[in-house]
């Protein structure tokens, strides 16, 4: 896949990282977007692209097998933080194409690029530190 990234992104950090906007556009051209949120974060809110793959952040290290070192990966999360980690796991294991997204989750919605939202999976708490698994109601309780 032949992408020029010359005119995009910004560099810090020892990494290049992409808008939301500028990796949708990416991905439109064959980018792949990797999603290391845990996986009962990334159920309810998913990034709505065709090359997507989700390899939640406590398995990373684990799962090298599942992208080539000549692939284009742009890796991505809540807010940007644990994804830059995956970037120089990646980069210091051999692989070349990797870039991060600024801002997760949080901020290609707020773009308004497409999600997909499972309500049934959404979570519960009262703020961002008390997140957790939606509570299933029993429906054989009376």
């Amino acid at each position: 896949m032949n992408i020029d990234i010359n005119s995009k992104g910004f560099h810090s950090s020892g990494m290049t990282h992409f808008t939301p906007s500028e990796t949708y556009d990416l991905c439109c051209m064959g980018a792949l977007l990797v999603d290391v949120r845990e996986n009962y974060i990334n159920a309810y809110k998913m990034f709505q692209v065709e090359n997507v793959i989700y390899c939640p952040f406590s398995t990373f290290q684990n799962s090298l097998q599942k992208f080539s070192p000549d692939q284009f990966l742009i890796l991505a999360d809540s807010a940007g933080l644990k994804s830059k980690e995956a970037v120089m796991f990646l980069k210091n294991h051999g692989f070349g194409n990797v870039y991060n997204m600024a801002g997760g989750m949080i901020e290609w919605e707020r773009d308004g690029l497409p999600i997909h939202i499972d309500i049934s999976e959404r979570l519960t708490g009262s703020c961002m530190c008390q997140l957790k698994p939606r509570e299933r109601k029993n429906k054989n309780k009376k």
